[in-house]
């Protein structure tokens, strides 16, 4: 619901208005073009590998979209990926999966370090790719992924949540029209304490075993950069950890619980990154976003309410008695998104991390559909990615302040 109670009503025109403004992604498309032209008959035959992750998403109910076959390596997970997507196909590999013919697109909800190389098979292999995040764990393979999707001429999506919440839709909107002024910091923080029960099965080491928190940073870094468009040039990062005998022997090498990042930006805006993997935490996916007219917080923990902060100054008196110009605040009531004409008609109902779900299944096939690039293509994916790749670095150097490399 809006502020006076009513449904949010947006037509094609208006919604395109909530997309920033990034250089790379206008050079080749509008950003954000939901709603586009769709081709009632165009259908996007696509597979889908990786039975956990791979559940959440709702591909089946896309109007343009048949899931044409799924894959993982356990068959009970095979099973379930056939019975949520109402799918009789399945293979035991990707690399099976990636001969099948008929599949034009796939969606890889693969373990992390597996991203890079999963992407650049089923490039080869020529069909478009949904990437879950992050795109690499190393600035080799962001080069090699930006060089390989420029090749194949094929769409790059990478499913990052952040950047597709209700919260981040509006925050987008209210950018583009101009309400927060000359943005002058802005900070997000990922905490998902409790991280270690993942890090084996049955006993053995999973692939999140002592991952470094800021190798897993775009939950907080779309927060800045699909709402504003800017980049990360700089970092200096700072880790936390306790000699934990957890995490010993773990194949990152990583000494870290919990690290924090102070990037600058293309545009000299200060943005604060925590990603906490342990302590007393609340479980939370937030940003802030601080203008000289308006600021947003995004709540402290979830379900709960952001609340906007405005620069009308009114006279009023501090803690100690002493009268101030003090600024309006104000708790915002979200829209939600997915119930208006955004989405079509069968996706318009809540879905996970803040009803990004079904936005992330429209925006890959809506975008194939309509050959244009999606919001998170190869260019913003690396801009998600690579600066936490570069705040890791810093942060086994002590701090040391680096530059971060541009994939644009």
């Amino acid at each position: 619901m809006t502020n006076n109670g009513t449904k949010p009503s947006l037509n094609r025109r208006q919604f395109l208005s909530i997309a920033g403004t990034s250089a790379a992604a206008l050079s080749v498309s509008s950003r954000f073009a939901f709603a586009g032209n769709r081709s009632a008959d165009r259908k996007v035959r696509i597979g889908i590998i990786g039975g956990r992750f791979g559940l959440g998403f709702y591909f089946h109910e896309h109007p343009n979209c048949i899931v044409e076959a799924v894959s993982d390596l356990r068959p009970e997970r095979r099973d379930a990926l056939m019975k949520t997507y109402k799918c009789t196909k399945s293979y035991e590999s990707l690399e099976k999966l990636l001969q099948d013919p008929k599949i034009e697109a796939v969606f890889l909800a693969t373990p992390a370090p597996d991203h890079a190389n999963h992407v650049l098979a089923s490039l080869k292999a020529g069909k478009h790719v949904l990437c879950a995040v992050p795109a690499a764990l190393n600035l080799e393979d962001c080069a090699k992924l930006r060089d390989a999707v420029k090749k194949s001429g094929l769409t790059y999506m990478m499913a990052e949540t952040s950047a597709f919440m209700q919260t981040t839709l509006s925050v987008r909107k209210m950018y583009k029209a101009g309400e927060f002024g000359k943005l002058f910091s802005a900070a997000a923080e990922y905490n998902h304490p409790g991280l270690e029960v993942l890090y084996f099965e049955d006993k053995k080491p999973t692939w999140r075993h002592g991952l470094p928190p800021m190798l897993y940073p775009t939950h907080c870094t779309s927060f800045l950069i699909s709402v504003t468009g800017e980049r990360l040039t700089s970092v200096s990062g700072v880790g936390w950890g306790d000699d934990s005998p957890v995490l010993k022997g773990n194949p990152y090498k990583n000494p870290f619980w919990n690290e924090t990042a102070f990037f600058q930006t293309n545009k000299n805006t200060p943005f604060r990154v925590e990603v906490n993997w342990r302590g007393a935490l609340r479980n939370v996916e937030r940003g802030e976003w601080r203008g000289e007219k308006m600021s947003f917080f995004m709540p402290q923990s979830e379900p709960g309410e952001s609340t906007i902060v405005r620069s009308e100054a009114k006279e009023g008196l501090d803690h100690g008695g002493f009268q101030v110009a003090k600024n309006v605040v104000e708790t915002y009531k979200q829209p939600m998104w997915w119930e208006t004409d955004l989405m079509p008609a069968p996706l318009r109902h809540n879905s996970g991390h803040g009803g990004s779900h079904t936005f992330i299944t429209h925006e890959f096939i809506d975008a194939i559909v309509n050959n244009r690039q999606p919001l998170v293509n190869i260019h913003e994916a690396l801009a998600y990615t690579a600066p936490g790749i570069v705040a890791h670095q810093s942060a086994l150097k002590d701090g040391e302040y680096l530059k971060i490399p541009s994939f644009d």
